[in-house]
């Protein structure tokens, strides 16, 4: 006579509790792999903007954190200290400026054009957004000649660097993808309460979409933190210089200070790590959303 063995549910919740264990675990193993493969030239950097330029390209040996001191930071402000050479702080300045300009004016344009595709009917909204979903493919470089001869004449300028950028596509869809999520029962009730279009979007649809803003505004300064086309086209005065078209004219200084180009390399990136830790919240929000309605 033959015994067929039984699995009871507690043997067999036990098995899949350690499975899910194992798969967790393999999870964050192959997502540490992928992190650390990211972080290494980030660390190399900052370690490199301390050591001296003899020892900056040595191999593996450049990971190792010895003979540390502040004389390549010291040095770019040394060698950026003239009205020819244009000066560190206000090649920041620029590059602040112009990105903040950008970002606040992608936020409101961006989102208020989009706004008005998800929640308003008027005439040719179709037509428009779909044209607004065939530029969001169209990549700067092919219209970046075309815009380089209709704004010919205001080069050099602070703004000609942020005009270019308020209005995105992307951002736009972006937004409008948000926006059709909010719950049209919440608008409803705003406007039986009196509220106009403009009071309904900045106090009830602005603050449920807060992780859509920070996405948008980490994207957006990303993208114009790093902008360097425009500028080499647009830019020559030391004085309306932004950072990323500096630091390729440091670069190129001979003989090359590869040191001091890791310390500028390292002032660079802070900012970017700055905006991120204050929207990573928010920004983590909308991967999760985006998820979830996927």
């Amino acid at each position: 006579m033959l015994m067929s063995k039984t699995v009871t549910p507690h043997r067999r919740g036990g098995s899949m509790k350690r499975t899910r264990r194992w798969q967790s675990g393999a999870h964050y193993l192959l997502l540490g792999v992928v992190s650390l493969f990211f972080f290494l030239p980030v660390y190399y950097l900052i370690v490199g903007s301390f050591r001296p330029t003899d020892e900056v390209l040595s191999g593996i040996s450049g990971f190792v954190p010895t003979n540390l001191s502040f004389d390549n930071y010291t040095g770019v402000f040394d060698h950026l200290s003239s009205d020819a050479t244009g000066y560190f702080g206000q090649f920041a300045a620029v590059s602040i400026l112009v990105t903040t300009v950008v970002v606040a004016g992608s936020l409101v344009v961006n989102s208020m054009a989009a706004y008005s595709f998800a929640r308003m009917q008027w005439r040719g909204k179709k037509v428009l957004f779909l044209l607004v979903i065939v530029l969001t493919i169209i990549p700067f470089e092919a219209v970046a000649l075309p815009l380089y001869y209709m704004f010919s004449g205001q080069r050099d300028t602070i703004y000609i660097q942020a005009i270019p950028f308020i209005a995105n596509a992307f951002s736009i869809f972006l937004f409008y993808t948000f926006f059709l999520d909010v719950p049209g029962e919440i608008e409803e009730a705003a406007r039986l309460d009196g509220a106009g279009p403009f009071r309904t979007f900045f106090q009830i649809v602005v603050p449920i979409t807060k992780p859509a803003f920070a996405t948008v505004a980490i994207l957006t300064f990303l993208a114009q933190w790093g902008s360097y086309l425009w500028p080499v086209l647009m830019v020559s005065d030391p004085t309306v210089r932004p950072l990323p078209l500096a630091i390729s004219i440091f670069q190129n200084q001979q003989p090359p200070e590869w040191g001091q180009v890791l310390a500028f390399g390292t002032m660079f990136i802070v900012p970017v790590l700055a905006v991120f830790l204050v929207f990573q919240r928010w920004f983590v929000a909308s991967i999760s959303s985006s998820a979830v309605k996927g």
